[in-house]
């Protein structure tokens, strides 16, 4: 990953997270990951959980991101079991405990944008604490970031323009005047909606913002 320098007419930088600064081991089946964990936790997990887990429990607007232990909470009572507690919660963030890998370059790519101006970190995430745990167990820090922002906590998801709205108004910039780091087009290109500016990680193997 080759540290990006920003051009002069940039005011501010954020970086996408999984896939571009780290690699997270994150659970190849989630239904059966998590439903592992909420049985460990007493909850009686229904026969076709599976099922339960993939389906539509939450009426939200595109764009919107649901915390995953809501739709937990929801996919169980669809089966008429009831979570106690907050066992939705501690199941699933149990089942997302990665094990990470700092991508090569990346502590270098965002100390380099650090010197044109404010870096921030935007992530796609349902999983409340994951951000923060990923970052600990990365070469990386919260304060090499002047800003983190992830879905979960903001509520709008990747691509959608208002998430690229939610880290700009973080690191007091015009969404106009954000670049974005990611490696998934599709996905961290929706900066340019908000009339931004979207730079390719290459799956973080190499980044440049000149």
């Amino acid at each position: 990953m080759s540290p990006p320098r920003a051009p002069a007419c940039v005011s501010a930088v954020s970086f996408a997270l999984f896939d571009t600064l780290v690699d997270a081991d994150l659970p190849e089946d989630p239904p059966a990951t998590v439903g592992d964990e909420l049985r460990d936790r007493g909850v009686d997990v229904p026969e076709d959980w599976t099922d339960a887990y993939r389906e539509t429990h939450v009426d939200a607007p595109a764009g919107a991101e649901i915390p995953l232990p809501a739709h937990v909470s929801r996919a169980l009572a669809s089966r008429g079991v009831d979570a106690t507690g907050n066992a939705a919660r501690r199941a699933v963030v149990a089942a997302f405990d990665p094990t990470v890998r700092t991508r090569d370059g990346a502590v270098e790519a965002v100390a380099r944008a650090r010197e044109d101006g404010p870096v921030g970190l935007l992530a796609n995430c349902a999983v409340p604490e994951l951000v923060g745990r990923v970052l600990v167990r990365s070469d990386l820090a919260r304060d090499d970031f002047d800003a983190i922002v992830s879905s979960v906590a903001c509520g709008w998801r990747k691509p959608d323009g208002r998430a690229f709205e939610r880290v700009a108004d973080a690191l007091g910039v015009h969404p106009a005047d954000l670049v974005h780091v990611g490696a998934d087009p599709s996905v961290d290109g929706g900066v340019t909606a908000v009339d931004g500016r979207f730079v390719h990680g290459d799956d973080g193997t190499e980044i440049r913002v000149d």
